[in-house]
């Protein structure tokens, strides 16, 4: 089987890997032809544990290529993937013009019948706006082809996307004939010969799915985040409370640690785009409003706790990051709360070093020269009057505290992610804050 994947970023490269991977020849198309060189030469753009590796063993087998010009290949495929991206608009909603911008070449040179899989997230009804401007090209061509539209959302985590594609949860497929579920059936087999289920559905819903499967996670992030401010306030404890409705069967113990906010390419502006979902069929989504205005607020926490400790005084001090992308195992800084802390920080005027293992190159595209680059952990101490734990990277576990202590002029740290211990930090000379648990009891 050939396929084809339009769109080698996150989504669309690892879904191009995985697919050579047991076999299937895989052509990426991407228009960034600075990138299309790079992979070529078995160059990742992205950080992604195992997926160099992973592209470098199949382009020497000859089952990974990739190209620039998508209407040379549209005819070799039996199926296309469409995995561009989905920016929201200023409004929240999905931009869908590169969804459509695939729709219409391929029904401007297909030739004979091809199925046409979005990837990418995308509001329910995109489907028929794929079709619409397939058959719109056709007409202009006066050809008589048929094809399918098949929703097929991706489940990827940031950091383990490779084990989710090759062992998944389960896989949704939304259909509209049997030959394109039978076909889907088939791409598929080798990821379900260990029982993980493909979930056959009609298109709209396997499109809502993606949403609502995004939108319950952050929930749960932002349930946690209330919560654990609460706990602040009425001299609670967060991490046993987790503990205490973890352990309901009915509840679960994922996604229910406090923290920061969340960030990424996939939480902030899915639930962006399903309230605007929500509006424009005139419905008030009240608890995913909610759960937007909670992430908000959660990544300023921080920043405050900072300002009340040095008592509104935070001009002139030095104050050091650990960590800039969202989410450890990735170099991803899209919605990072980092960005918003650094953005108080500097308009404070505090000066800024950071440190993080993957994200810095990233940040410097990002936020320029307007924070200092440390080489390391430790280096980014120097002289810091403050340290924010800001990404769970799991270098930054077991510090060293007696060299942390000889290099701060200030011993204090602002733990985001609660991945210390308040005995061990007070035992170690520092005053400590995270989230969700008050100074009373630390």
């Amino acid at each position: 089987m050939k396929i084809a994947i339009v769109g080698s970023g996150y989504v669309g490269l690892v879904t191009g890997a995985c697919f050579a991977e047991v076999g299937i020849d895989v052509t990426c198309v991407d228009i960034d032809t600075a990138k299309i060189e790079k992979l070529k030469n078995g160059v990742s753009p992205i950080y992604e544990p195992g997926l160099d590796e992973m592209l470098k063993r199949n382009l020497e087998r000859g089952r990974l290529s990739f190209t620039t010009d998508l209407s040379s290949c549209v005819n070799e495929m039996e199926v296309i993937f469409s995995a561009v991206g989905t920016p929201p608009d200023e409004d929240g909603s999905a931009d869908l013009k590169y969804v459509l911008d695939v729709a219409r070449t391929v029904g401007k040179y297909m030739s004979k019948h091809l199925i046409v899989v979005t990837k990418s997230t995308v509001p329910v009804g995109t489907a028929k706006k794929v079709r619409k401007a397939i058959q719109e090209e056709l007409d202009k061509r006066g050809e008589n082809l048929t094809f399918d539209v098949v929703s097929n959302p991706e489940f990827l985590k940031e950091g383990a996307a490779i084990e989710d594609f090759m062992r998944p949860d389960r896989i949704v497929v939304g259909v509209e004939t049997d030959y394109a579920r039978e076909v889907m059936t088939r791409l598929y087999r080798p990821f379900t010969l260990n029982n993980h289920p493909v979930i056959f559905m009609d298109v709209p819903s396997a499109e809502m799915t993606k949403y609502a499967a995004n939108a319950m996670l952050a929930t749960r992030i932002s349930f946690m985040n209330d919560i654990a401010n609460l706990c602040e306030l009425v001299g609670a404890n967060v991490n046993m409370v987790r503990k205490g409705i973890g352990s309901d069967t009915r509840i679960g113990n994922k996604f229910l640690y406090s923290g920061i906010g969340y960030g990424g390419s996939c939480f902030p502006k899915d639930v962006k785009a399903l309230i605007k979902t929500g509006e424009e069929n005139k419905y008030k989504l009240r608890i995913i409003q909610a759960v937007e205005d909670v992430n908000e607020d959660q990544k300023s926490v921080l920043f405050h706790k900072l300002e009340k400790y040095f008592k509104g005084n935070l001009s002139g001090l030095t104050i050091t990051i650990w960590g800039l992308s969202f989410k450890p195992q990735t170099d991803d800084m899209r919605e990072a709360p980092s960005i918003v802390l650094i953005e108080k920080l500097l308009k404070a005027g505090c000066k800024v070093k950071a440190y993080d293992p993957a994200a810095m190159e990233e940040a410097q595209h990002r936020i320029g020269n307007a924070i200092e680059y440390s080489k390391d952990p430790l280096d980014a101490l120097l002289d810091a009057d403050a340290l924010l734990l800001v990404t769970e990277w799991i270098e930054f576990r077991f510090p060293n505290y007696k060299v942390m202590q000889k290099l701060m002029s200030k011993h204090v740290i602002f733990d985001g992610r609660n991945i210390y211990d308040p005995q061990e930090m007070k035992e170690a000379g520092f005053d400590y804050f995270c989230i969700g648990l008050s100074n009373e009891k630390l």
